[in-house]
């Protein structure tokens, strides 16, 4: 057998091989993305819903809602009403000197008014004149009052002004369970998407594998049997050799990324999970394509929702109740104490309501000389508002940016993989092209396999701009502060 004719019959066993591969309409590439049956499928919405449902992080925002309630009960509860009770005696050589009884209850209000109602019994024979109360019932009285702040106080005070901040507060915990959910979901689709592309990655080469070792076997045998030259069968060995080293390198990057994907998952008992070996990854080749109109609405949403600003916005709101007290301490205090005694009603019950007679009436004023710590406080907080201020107009700038930024790499991404897409077509076609030369005499085994090759490393490279696309579209949601990156949970 002539060299030119053992040529030829190495490069038919290559054909043969190539041939299982090319099937009726559908080309090499595609047939990677087509799942075994022995596979279930796990696509990054599930995958999501998974992370959302058990992950401790999602779990620990959900204390934050939790936190927040108890802020603002904690905050109402400087609304609760009091009951006091006082009660003193002295007794001393059989003599009864005093007996003092008072009891009330206080009911605070959002408004500067402080009702207050209370009965008192005193009685004693060195009694202080001013607690002194007539025997007619039974040396008891009945008082109700109020208490009015005209000057510190009157707009507002330290328990409305803390009920304020705990229920800016609450506004305050949701935005901040949007940033660390959004940044977990971040996190999980750049791991889940690494995965993507290890294993397609470890099928390609798989796939090539299987070529290499038929087109290997069968070298050998045609040159036992003298139908093929001995150095085609050390070309075979060799490319079948470099088809194992890639596949034992994504293999184990396979096997990693995996492992790395597990840590996001967690059973309903807050154990580990771990990836089961018939699930993989997919992808619904959609493009994300944004008009200027759509980016535009992206972009103001964002300056809207984004959690970053809403956390700043809300800051400037709590900052704002800080500086009203600290305006409202500049001012002198002024109180005003009225109550009615045995008003409207007696200890007997008798009706009796009279504003001019049988009342207490006080007045209470302070105020400081230079007032240096109020001021002080007030000067403070001004300067805490403008930081804030300049914060967040650098964050919005920077949220801006951040959209248009990783939005033009989607489109770039977007446009390279386009090309990548048409230059794998490409490839295939120069490769089919090439065992047609090969039937007209025209081709090697050498060429053929410097086209496969090729094919090979551009299909790898369209798998790997697959799966960065992908990221890069949870990129976009996560700087645009879209809740959940889009994701819906209902």
């Amino acid at each position: 057998m002539n060299l030119a004719m053992m040529k030829r019959n190495s490069c038919l066993i290559i054909l043969f091989a190539l041939l299982n591969f090319l099937a009726k309409g559908q080309s090499l590439t595609d047939s990677i993305f087509v799942l075994p049956d022995t596979t279930k499928p796990l696509t990054i919405e599930n995958f999501y819903y998974l992370v959302l449902a058990h992950h401790p992080i999602a779990r620990q925002t959900e204390l934050l809602t939790d936190v927040a309630k108890q802020e603002i009960r904690l905050a109402r509860g400087n609304f609760d009403p009091k009951i006091e009770v006082q009660y003193a005696t002295k007794n001393f050589n059989n003599t009864e000197y005093y007996q003092v009884f008072d009891g009330s209850i206080k009911f605070p209000t959002l408004f500067p008014v402080d009702p207050k109602i209370g009965v008192e019994r005193n009685e004693g024979q060195y009694l202080n004149p001013e607690r002194f109360i007539t025997d007619a019932f039974n040396y008891r009285q009945f008082y109700a009052g109020i208490s009015l702040p005209l000057g510190r106080g009157l707009i507002t005070d330290e328990r409305r002004t803390a009920l304020r901040q705990a229920e800016l507060f609450k506004d305050l915990t949701e935005a901040e369970q949007v940033k660390l959910i959004n940044k977990l979901l971040l996190d999980a689709a750049k791991d889940y998407w690494n995965w993507y592309h290890a294993y397609y990655n470890f099928r390609l080469l798989q796939r090539g594998v299987v070529v290499a070792q038929d087109i290997f076997e069968r070298t050998k045998i045609n040159a036992q049997l003298g139908e093929a030259a001995p150095i085609d069968t050390i070309q075979a060995k060799i490319t079948l050799q470099q088809r194992l080293i890639e596949q034992q390198e994504a293999i184990l990057d396979f096997q990693n990324s995996g492992i790395l994907l597990s840590t996001y998952l967690w059973d309903s008992l807050g154990n580990p999970a771990a990836l089961t070996a018939e699930l993989v990854p997919v992808l619904r080749r959609d493009l994300l394509v944004l008009s200027p109109q759509e980016l535009d609405a992206l972009t103001k949403q964002a300056l809207q929702n984004h959690p970053e600003l809403r956390k700043l916005s809300i800051r400037l709101q709590q900052l704002e109740n800080e500086r009203r007290l600290a305006t409202e301490f500049l001012k002198p205090r002024l109180d005003l104490n009225y109550g009615l005694l045995n008003q409207p009603f007696d200890p007997a019950w008798n009706s009796n309501f009279n504003i001019g007679d049988n009342y207490k009436f006080g007045v209470d004023f302070s105020m400081p000389v230079f007032l240096r710590k109020e001021r002080s406080k007030l000067a403070l907080t001004r300067l805490k508002v403008s930081g804030t201020e300049y914060e967040r107009n650098l964050t919005q700038r920077q949220v801006v940016n951040d959209i248009n930024a990783t939005h033009n790499e989607l489109v770039n991404t977007a446009g390279i993989m386009s090309n990548q897409l048409s230059m794998v077509q490409n490839y295939e076609r120069l490769l089919q092209a090439e065992i047609l030369n090969f039937e007209n005499g025209e081709s090697d085994l050498f060429r053929i396999n410097i086209q496969q090759e090729r094919l090979i490393q551009s299909q790898s490279k369209l798998v790997k701009l697959m799966s960065q696309y992908e990221k890069q579209k949870a990129l976009l949601y996560w700087a645009a502060g879209i809740r959940n990156l889009g994701f819906a949970t209902d």
